[in-house]
């Protein structure tokens, strides 16, 4: 089969095709002929070194396809099903082998592209705006990077929870995408200092939640758009890791600071296909919609990385094998 692979950290140019061997599953394993795979910015951080994984090693960490073959034991799954994946690493590729306990089975009118824009970003979005805050109609929202894959599905679920949305974008072609996505109010940060915006947006109240993934540039203005008593919420670094601060820093606004990674939200299937089917739910329902901004074949997998690295793309991007 046809995959891309890496041999040593770096740049997008690390991403190499080359054949390698298809096996067979094993117990618990299921053979996934992959169909979409989504890009993320954990691939890239993979990539660089910033999160060390053993090389030599085929990247992606998401997927959607059809059931090829099952190992022993399997009784979810059966060939010829259409599913999709995450945090089963190999996705960048023509199959995988997965366990067969992480398939989430697609339902029939979704899509491949569907089934692989989805389950990252779309769960990542679930944990974000039910573990750290319950979020009321009250409460003021402010998104980092609110036309990407994540913002827009964040800005989305929290306006369907009934909160105020304050969302980050870099250019007024965002804005408008992420305005369409339902943002109340849309800040330039290029152009703009959003702390200084969120608090006159919000007469000096702040904001009440913070969600960002964008780590370094973001974290010191989010301590001063924080309402008294808010809560800020990392779970990425698309800009570099942020600075540290004194703990005691968080008493001035009585402040919540957290950090969140999918892997430790899905710790068991159930938790795995509560998630999923919440996304899923939102998706049939009309209420969420999945952005899918651009596809590359699996041999442009240099530019796709290039493209989100840069921060050219809004909504989710696919590669298609």
């Amino acid at each position: 089969m046809k995959a891309v692979q890496i041999s040593h950290y770096g740049g997008p140019e690390v991403l190499k095709i080359q054949e390698t061997p298809i096996g067979q599953p094993k117990k618990g394993q299921a053979l996934i002929r992959i169909k979409a795979a989504g890009v993320n910015f954990i691939d890239i951080y993979q990539r660089r070194g910033t999160y060390p994984v053993k090389l030599p090693y085929i990247p992606g960490l998401e997927a959607s396809g059809i059931v090829e073959a099952i190992g022993d034991g399997v009784t979810n799954v059966k060939p010829k099903d259409f599913v999709a994946y995450v945090h089963e690493p190999g996705s960048y590729a023509e199959f995988s082998l997965v366990e067969a306990k992480h398939l989430i089975s697609l339902p029939p009118q979704f899509s491949f592209e569907q089934g692989a824009a989805f389950p990252l970003q779309g769960m990542t979005a679930h944990y974000l705006l039910h573990e750290f805050r319950k979020v009321k109609p009250a409460d003021i929202v402010l998104i980092h990077a609110a036309a990407g894959g994540m913002g827009l599905l964040l800005t989305q679920w929290a306006k369907h929870l009934g909160a105020t949305v304050i969302g980050t974008v870099s250019t007024e072609e965002k804005a408008e995408t992420a305005h369409r996505a339902g943002a109340d109010h849309l800040i330039i940060y290029t152009k703009q200092d959003f702390a200084e915006e969120v608090n006159k947006i919000t007469k000096g109240h702040g904001a009440d939640l913070i969600i960002d993934g964008v780590g370094k540039t973001t974290f010191p203005g989010n301590m001063q758009a924080a309402a008294l008593r808010g809560n800020i919420v990392i779970f990425g670094a698309a800009s570099g890791v942020a600075d540290p601060i004194s703990p005691n820093e968080l008493m001035k606004k009585s402040l919540t600071l957290s950090g969140g990674t999918l892997f430790n939200y899905l710790l068991n299937t159930q938790e795995l296909m509560y998630r999923a089917q919440a996304v899923m739910d939102g998706i049939e329902s009309g209420w969420l919609k999945l952005h899918i901004n651009k596809t590359f074949p699996l041999e442009k997998a240099k530019e796709a990385h290039q493209q989100l690295e840069d921060r050219n793309t809004t909504g989710k991007v696919l590669l298609l094998p």
